[in-house]
């Protein structure tokens, strides 16, 4: 089967199939207890991300049983500022952490210059997923983006606003314009890295952009999006690319027509007619039921999901999640999902 045959892919060019395509964030994860037995074989969650036979069947596990449209790496948006050469660890009910860098003298020992060695186990476990998937499944690279990546970079850790990361990049715009030219640099890198190794849709989270005011936004993540839009496309022209600029409210719209991006993903911060009415004429949208919803209200989770369903059924759609998979997701709201989105018509 060609690459324009895969369903998802054939929904960037408008092509409809009986039903719509659909794969959910962090679809590979802690709510599948075959996951749970392989996180144990590892000594961390690193580990785990830089071990390309693991990764790669975590990758596998949710479309051997749910059969999604779509197969998205598994790895993380933080293996970026670790290829850099930053402190990254995760611990349990914590997160993630990092030594915070605040400083220019502190930036300048941050390089780019073994990035792709240094990721190169995600780029196997590309290699690997794309071979044993099925033939209409569609693998997704991911990276995070660049005003996501700096507020852990300078925060250490996830923060409710990330008020010092603003004020720091308001107060030194000198250091926080260089630290992002490294991080626009070095995820246009991984992208394309991740491309030839068989990605075909790159998806960008930028997962802390609704702190942000418009005139930020603007600055620090549609700027820098742009940017890299432009570096993908240049070396594969015809990958598309998904945007996730989180929580952004009415401002995707700005993102949508001047990043470039082929796809936007959404979540509750706008809702389904405004989305329709407003992005699905200009891009694919892909969104965005409450995770929330889906872990613990199976009967109002299928309602929330018809009504997505029906909202984008005449324009580019893949259905998707507001946000990520969540830990206690019950295995059968899952599968009540993927059943609805797959008997669910096409008009």
């Amino acid at each position: 089967m060609s690459k324009t045959e895969k369903p998802l892919l054939q929904a960037f060019k408008g092509i409809k199939n009986d039903s719509p395509p659909f794969w959910f964030m962090r679809q590979a994860g802690r709510y599948l207890p075959e996951y749970k037995e392989l996180r144990k074989t590892t000594k961390g969650f690193l580990d785990f991300c830089y071990t390309p036979e693991k990764a790669s069947e975590a990758t596998l596990q949710p479309i051997k049983r749910f059969g999604m449209s779509g197969a998205i790496i598994f790895s993380d948006i933080l293996v970026i500022p670790h290829a850099l050469g930053m402190d990254v660890r995760f611990e349990e009910n914590v997160g993630p952490l990092l030594t915070p860098v605040k400083t220019q003298a502190e930036l300048d020992r941050l390089n780019a210059d073994n990035l792709l060695s240094h990721l190169a186990p995600v780029y196997e476990a590309l290699r690997l997923t794309r071979k044993a998937l099925p033939e209409n499944t569609t693998l997704i690279g991911f990276a995070g983006s660049p005003w996501t990546l700096a507020c852990y970079i300078i925060n250490g850790k996830g923060s409710r606003d990330f008020q010092d990361v603003r004020a720091l990049a308001t107060s030194d715009k000198a250091f926080f314009t260089n630290l992002l030219s490294l991080l626009c640099d070095a995820i246009a890198k991984h992208a394309i890295e991740q491309v030839k190794a068989g990605a075909e849709v790159i998806q960008l989270f930028d997962s802390w952009s609704g702190v942000l005011s418009q005139a930020q936004f603007q600055q620090w993540v549609i700027e820098p999006t742009r940017k890299i839009v432009s570096r993908i496309k240049a070396a594969h022209p015809d990958v598309p690319v998904i945007g996730f600029p989180r929580l952004a409210g009415c401002k995707v719209l700005d993102y949508v027509e001047q990043t470039g991006v082929d796809g936007v993903s959404i979540d509750g911060s706008v809702t389904l007619d405004w989305a329709r009415d407003n992005l699905q004429k200009k891009v694919l949208v892909q969104g965005n039921l409450d995770p929330i919803v889906l872990t613990y209200d199976k009967p109002q989770m299928l309602e929330q999901a018809k009504k997505i369903l029906e909202s984008f059924s005449e324009g580019p759609f893949i259905f998707n999640l507001g946000h990520g998979v969540i830990p206690p997701t019950p295995i059968d709201h899952v599968q009540a999902l993927c059943d609805l989105i797959r008997n669910h018509a096409n008009r």
